[in-house]
């Protein structure tokens, strides 16, 4: 993949900054709300460009609002990393290893909680 040009964000970045903007407010928000808060000098049409991606991955809601659009996410980030965890362990490849360098790479208290979760 390598590193993104000297400006530029990572491949995937800007669309996990918009879903964790998003994840954090109560309303939905239209892209101006979104490129204000993101600061920077983001161009208008890359937030919408973002923000349309978004709706056809089916992870944000969208309805009209004026001339726009506002968004929301489709569901909230704690459901949205669990849904992305079964999806690693769905790939065909050596789930005890998966969950084993998962489990090593928790800190104590992380590894607690889990601990806790697992026990009948």
């Amino acid at each position: 993949m390598g590193n993104a040009p000297a400006g530029r964000r990572a491949r995937g970045s800007l669309e996990s900054e918009v879903m964790g903007l998003l994840w954090g407010r109560s309303e939905p928000l239209t892209a101006a709300d979104v490129q204000s808060a993101i600061g920077g000098d983001l161009a208008y049409n890359t937030v919408q460009t973002i923000l349309i991606r978004l709706h056809e991955k089916n992870l944000v809601h969208r309805r009209k609002a004026g001339r726009g659009h506002v968004y929301w996410p489709v569901e909230d980030a704690a459901t949205a990393a669990a849904k992305r965890m079964r999806a690693a362990l769905a790939d065909p490849v050596d789930r005890h290893a998966v969950l084993q360098q998962f489990a090593a790479s928790l800190d104590e208290d992380d590894a607690a909680t889990l601990r806790g979760l697992l026990q009948p």
